[in-house]
């Protein structure tokens, strides 16, 4: 659902030219306002009556509520609707639809379909005295109001009705139009930005793939939503490059990784919506601790793929670190489709080398770098159950410096 006011879809100007014709060949009085029933358009051959009303804060206030009463009620009703105002004279309402999103309402009238009678003329006068307009000045301009058939006034809203939701029809359409060149303007020019980076280790670590479905998916997101959302979306595409493009032998702190994977999820929250659900429990006393750069992503990037991609409604990913004295254990648990367990003996032999991950490493590759840096104790282990979800395990010793 798109997110533009009637002021964004219309030219003031030429609706008004409209309006101004239209009042001219049936005598009535027009307007167009938007959800809340403030004017858009100036008023169009207002009778001088309405004029003297508005010219008034109370009154201007009661035609504003009259009005978007009015507009609420042609919604309701699905087309043109017609009532008395405040002031009691009739004025009819059409809402202004476009793909079932209500833009504001035109309204037109400021009629009377009888005659005055002595109780209309009493409570104009008190009318007067309650916007503090001159009694037998504002009962001249209400004497003064045409007398129009009620068969008339629907005849004519209708009409208007019609051709106001063309204009408008018309200027969403152009409006959208104009977004969407601007969306893949937008793409075209991080597409190229991306493509001008000639950096060979991020062409070796990271699936090209990944960064234009992302960087499609914030241009989608300039389209459809605000600025601060794909700000940010942006932005934590732009810290998951920087970090990828390190060199794999170098160590940083978990606080560091740990951050680069929470950019991770958010991007892949976004992309999933309400799918995929993530927490992550790292203990502040365990963060300044070293690991290997790049340990823990293939592994939550092997969830969110295998593990919660596959289950139609989504599910919970959890990562989470203790202390286990000489050693540190990180585990990454998704509640996902699991694993058979053919499935995972070949995940478990290292000769099984598994492709399709953003950085282009696996899980093998990080249990592989594991062992050569610490030692043929630590590394990866996986728990899985088919249905029931998968718990990788990451241990390392505890490090206080780089290599």
């Amino acid at each position: 659902m798109n997110s533009y006011d009637l002021v964004d879809v219309i030219n003031r100007h030429k609706l008004r030219e409209i309006l101004d014709k239209f009042t001219e060949a049936t005598g009535l009085a027009a307007i167009m306002t938007d959800r809340r029933g403030r004017n858009i358009t100036d008023p169009s051959n207002f009778t001088r009556h309405c004029m003297m009303v508005r010219s008034t804060k109370r009154g201007k206030l009661g035609c504003y509520a009259s009005d978007a009463r009015l507009g609420k009620l042609s919604v309701k009703k699905g087309g043109p609707a017609i009532e008395p105002c405040h002031c009691g004279i009739v004025d009819l309402a059409a809402p202004l639809i476009v793909e079932g999103r209500c833009y504001g309402y035109v309204l037109c009238g400021q009629v009377s379909i009888g005659p005055p009678d002595d109780k209309s003329i009493e409570n104009a006068r008190k009318r007067a005295k309650l916007f503090g307009l001159d009694p037998d000045e504002y009962l001249k301009a209400f004497m003064e109001i045409k007398l129009v058939p009620q068969s008339q006034v629907l005849s004519a809203g209708e009409m208007l009705h019609i051709f106001s939701n063309y204009i408008v029809e018309l200027g969403v359409n152009s409006l959208m139009q104009q977004r969407l060149m601007e969306e893949q303007y937008r793409r075209s020019e991080l597409e190229n930005a991306v493509k001008s980076l000639e950096l060979k280790a991020l062409q070796s670590q990271v699936n090209p793939h990944f960064i234009f479905n992302t960087l499609n998916m914030a241009a989608r997101l300039a389209y459809l939503e605000n600025a601060r959302q794909t700000s940010d979306v942006i932005y934590s595409l732009a810290s998951l490059l920087r970090y990828s493009i390190r060199n794999l032998d170098q160590f940083v702190s978990l606080r560091e990784e740990i951050s680069y994977i929470r950019h991770y999820l958010y991007i892949q929250q976004i992309r999933y919506k309400d799918r995929i659900q993530a927490k992550v429990d790292i203990p502040e006393a365990l963060l300044d601790f070293f690991i290997p750069v790049m340990s823990v992503q293939p592994i939550v990037e092997n969830a969110i793929k295998h593990g919660l991609e596959n289950k139609k409604e989504g599910g919970m990913l959890v990562i989470k670190a203790m202390d286990e004295g000489n050693a540190i254990a990180i585990d990454i648990i998704d509640n996902g489709v699991g694993m058979s367990p053919k499935k995972l003996d070949e995940i478990n032999n290292p000769l099984h080398e598994k492709n399709g991950h953003t950085t282009g490493l696996g899980i093998p590759n990080v249990d592989l770098r594991f062992k050569r840096y610490f030692g043929s104790e630590y590394g990866i282990s996986i728990e899985s159950q088919e249905n029931m979800g998968t718990k990788v395990r990451l241990r390392f010793p505890k490090t206080m410096k780089g290599g």
